[in-house]
C-alpha cells in the first residue's frame, strides 16, 4: 500500500521532498507560507484516510518552505474519528518513502501548565501515549524499522536547540514540555486534568504521538510544536469551544510559521 501511495504523489509531480509537515487543528494557514507546486488531495492517494475535522483541509501539498523541498499535509487523523493508529500513521510511512527525513508535527492543545497562557507555543521535549494503542502493533517489517525501536529522545534534541534559539532572535515566547495525547474527542473533566498533570504532562492533545513513534520507527528526526489554545486549570475551568480553540490556534498561526521557517533555514 506504501508503493500505491507513493506511485499516485509522484504521478502529480516530481518533487522530492526531504521535509515533512503535519498541520494540526487551526493550523492549515501555514501552508499559504510554502510556494505549493502541487495539491493532491486525500481520496486520490490510496490508502490515506480523510479528514473529518472542522479546519482540516483533506490535502497533501508539495511545494517549498525556507528554500526547503516540502511535503506538507494540510490537516491531520484522530483515534476518535474511527481511525486505527495504524491507519493514522500511514501518511508518516508514505511521506518517509517519497524522501522526507524530516517530520515537523504541530496541534493545537490544551495548557494545564499554570503559568502558560492560551496562544503560547510549546516546544515538545517528551511525550505520554494514553491512547490506548500503539502504531507499531502487529507484524514488523525490518525494512521500515526496528521491531524495539528506542524512545529515549523521540524529539531531536539538536533540531529543538536551533528552534530555542530561532524563537530567541525572534521574540517569540517559547515554552518546552511535555505532551500527553488522550482518545477524546470529549475534553477532559478536572479530575482528569489533574491526573495528567500529576503525571508529568504540561497539556494535553488529541494526535500528534501516534506519527511521532511511527517517526521515530523509521529513523526520521522529529521537531514538535504545540499552539496552547485553552488553559485547562482545574480549579479555573471555564468551558472551551471549538470555535474558540480554532480561532486561538489562527491567531498564534504566525510565530508558529515564523519558527518553522527559522528552523528550516538553518537545518542542514
Amino acid at each position: 500500500m506504501i508503493a500505491e501511495a507513493v506511485h499516485a504523489v509522484q504521478a502529480r509531480t516530481t518533487l522530492v521532498p526531504d521535509v515533512a509537515i503535519i498541520l494540526g487543528t487551526g493550523l492549515g494557514g501555514l501552508a499559504e507560507e510554502m510556494h505549493v507546486a502541487t495539491r493532491v488531495p486525500y481520496q486520490e492517494i490510496p490508502g490515506f484516510p480523510l479528514s473529518t475535522v472542522e479546519s482540516h483541509a483533506g490535502q497533501l501539498l508539495l511545494g517549498t518552505l525556507a528554500d526547503r523541498r516540502v511535503a506538507a499535509m494540510q490537516g491531520r487523523f484522530h483515534r476518535y474519528e474511527g481511525y486505527t493508529l495504524q491507519q493514522i500513521a500511514f501518511p508518516v510511512r508514505v511521506l518517509h518513502a517519497l524522501g522526507a527525513r524530516l517530520l515537523v508535527v504541530s496541534n493545537a492543545c490544551g495548557g494545564m501548565h499554570p503559568l502558560w497562557r492560551p496562544g503560547d507555543l510549546m516546544l515538545i521535549a517528551d511525550h505520554i501515549n494514553l491512547l490506548g494503542d500503539n502504531p507499531l502493533v502487529g507484524p514488523n517489517d525490518d525494512r521500515l524499522g526496528p521491531r524495539f525501536p528506542d524512545m529515549s529522545q523521540p524529539y531531536d534534541a539538536e533540531l529543538r536547540a536551533t528552534a530555542r534559539a530561532v524563537a530567541l532572535e525572534q521574540g517569540i515566547p517559547l515554552r518546552e514540555g511535555v505532551y500527553v495525547a488522550v482518545t477524546g474527542p470529549n475534553l477532559e473533566t478536572r479530575a482528569e486534568y489533574r491526573m495528567l498533570r500529576t503525571l508529568g504532562a504540561d497539556v494535553v492533545g488529541m494526535s500528534t504521538v501516534p506519527e511521532v513513534i511511527t517517526a521515530v520507527h523509521l529513523g526520521m528526526r522529529v521537531l514538535g510544536v504545540s499552539i496552547i489554545t485553552d488553559q485547562c486549570l482545574p480549579d479555573a475551568l471555564e468551558p472551551a469551544t471549538v470555535e474558540r480553540i480554532i480561532a486561538v490556534a489562527r491567531a498564534a498561526e504566525p510565530k508558529l510559521t515564523a519558527l518553522i521557517r527559522g528552523v528550516l533555514e538553518r537545518h542542514d
